[in-house]
C-alpha cells in the first residue's frame, strides 16, 4: 500500500513535469517564430525610423510575454493534446487506469498544472506584463506606426462633484489647453463659472493636480447676485491630468490590476463614455486564466482514449477549439465595448459555454 501511494505521487510529478515541459516549450517554439516573422516584416520601418538596438531588444523582450500571455489558452491546449495523445499511443494511459486509477485520479495532476500556469498568467497579465506594455506600445508609436496623439478636441469631463471642466483645444506636447471653463453646481444649479484663454498643467510641482490658469473670468452666483472677477494668472488644483484627455491606443493594456480598478472607478465617476475598454480588460485578467482549467479538461478528455490515426486529429481538433475560444473572446469583448452587453458576462462568455463543452467531452471519457 506505501508503495502505491508512492506510485501515485511519482506519477503524478511525472505527469506535471510533461504538462509544464510541454507547455514552455510549445511557447519557446511558437513565440520565438513569431519574433523572427516580425523583425523581418518590419526591419524596414525600424531602419527608415533609426530605432535604436536596445530599443529594440527591449521591445522584443515586452513582445514575448505579452503575447505568451495572450495565447496561453491556445498553448495549454497544444500542450495537453500533444503529451496525453503520446501517452495514449504509448498505452501507458492504459497501464495507468489498469492499476484501479479512476479518470478523476488521472486529471488530478493536470489540474494542478493548469492552476500553476492560471496562477503565473494571472500574475503577469495584472502586474508584470502592463509595466512592459507601456514600453512596447510606445516603441511600436514612435517607430513602427508614426501615430502618435497629441491633440485632443472639445473634451469635456466631471472632475469632481457637481463641477464640471471642458477644453475646447487640448495640446500633448505642451500640456496646455485652450478655451477652458469650469462649471461650479450646487443642488442642480450653476453657482460659478470660469472661463480662461489657456490652462497649463505644472509639470515640476511636487502637488498633483497643479493646474497654471491664464486671462480667466470668474462669475460667481450668490442668490440674486453676481459678481464677476479678471485676471491675468493663478494657479489652481483641479482633479485631472493630460492623460484624462489624450486616449493612446490600448492604454488599457499598461495598467496594472489596481490602477485599472481605480481608473474605471474615476471615470465612472466623472461620467466618462470611454471606461468600457478598460472595463473589459479588467475582467478578462481574471476570465483567461480561468480558461487553463476548462482547455486541460477538454484536451484531455479528448486526447486520454488511443485510437487510429495517432495524434494528429486530436492536434487539429485541439488548435480549432482554441483557436474558437481566442476569436469568441475578441468577439465578446468587442460587443461589450461597442454594444450594451456587460463587461463581465461578455468576457465570461466563451468560458460558459466551453465549459459546457468540457463537461460533455468529460462525460464520454473512458472512465
Amino acid at each position: 500500500m506505501k508503495w502505491n501511494r508512492l506510485f501515485l505521487k511519482r506519477l503524478d510529478i511525472y505527469l506535471i513535469k510533461k504538462f509544464l515541459g510541454t507547455y514552455f516549450f510549445s511557447i519557446i517554439l511558437i513565440i520565438s517564430i513569431a519574433v523572427v516573422f516580425d523583425y523581418n516584416e518590419n526591419i524596414d520601418k525600424f531602419t527608415t525610423n533609426h530605432a535604436p538596438l536596445m530599443g529594440i531588444i527591449t521591445y522584443y523582450a515586452n513582445f514575448v510575454p505579452y503575447f505568451s500571455n495572450l495565447f496561453s489558452p491556445l498553448f495549454v491546449f497544444i500542450s495537453v493534446i500533444f503529451f496525453t495523445s503520446k501517452l495514449a499511443e504509448n498505452s501507458e494511459i492504459i497501464a495507468m487506469m489498469s492499476t484501479g486509477m479512476s479518470f478523476n485520479r488521472l486529471m488530478r495532476p493536470y489540474m494542478i498544472s493548469a492552476a500553476i500556469i492560471a496562477v503565473l498568467s494571472f500574475y503577469l497579465g495584472s502586474y508584470v506584463i502592463p509595466k512592459g506594455s507601456a514600453s512596447r506600445l510606445n516603441f511600436e508609436t514612435v517607430y513602427k506606426k508614426k501615430k502618435k496623439i497629441e491633440f485632443a478636441q472639445n473634451v469635456q469631463l466631471q472632475v469632481d462633484t457637481g463641477v464640471i471642466a471642458f477644453i475646447e483645444h487640448f495640446d500633448g506636447r505642451t500640456k496646455t489647453g485652450y478655451h477652458f471653463s469650469l462649471d461650479k453646481f450646487v443642488d442642480k444649479k450653476l453657482v460659478s463659472h470660469l472661463t480662461a484663454a489657456s490652462v497649463s498643467y505644472d509639470t515640476l510641482s511636487d502637488v498633483r493636480y497643479r493646474w497654471r490658469i491664464k486671462n480667466y473670468t470668474l462669475r460667481e452666483m450668490k442668490g440674486m447676485r453676481e459678481f464677476i472677477s479678471h485676471g491675468s494668472e493663478m494657479d489652481s488644483i483641479i482633479a485631472m491630468e493630460p492623460s484624462d484627455f489624450l486616449m493612446t491606443r490600448n492604454q488599457q493594456e499598461t495598467l496594472t490590476n489596481p490602477e485599472l480598478r481605480e481608473y474605471v472607478i474615476k471615470q465612472r465617476a466623472r461620467g466618462s463614455g470611454n471606461v468600457k475598454p478598460f472595463d473589459v480588460e479588467y475582467h478578462k485578467r481574471f476570465a483567461t486564466p480561468f480558461a487553463s482549467f476548462i482547455l486541460t479538461a477538454i484536451g484531455l478528455s479528448l486526447s486520454a482514449r488511443k485510437r487510429k490515426g495517432g495524434m494528429g486529429l486530436y492536434l487539429g481538433i485541439g488548435l480549432a477549439l482554441s483557436a474558437s475560444y481566442i476569436l469568441l473572446q475578441s468577439i465578446s469583448s468587442t460587443f461589450a465595448i461597442n454594444a450594451d452587453w456587460h463587461p463581465m458576462i461578455a468576457v465570461w462568455f466563451p468560458n460558459i459555454l466551453f465549459t459546457i463543452i468540457a463537461f460533455i467531452l468529460y462525460k464520454k471519457a473512458p472512465q
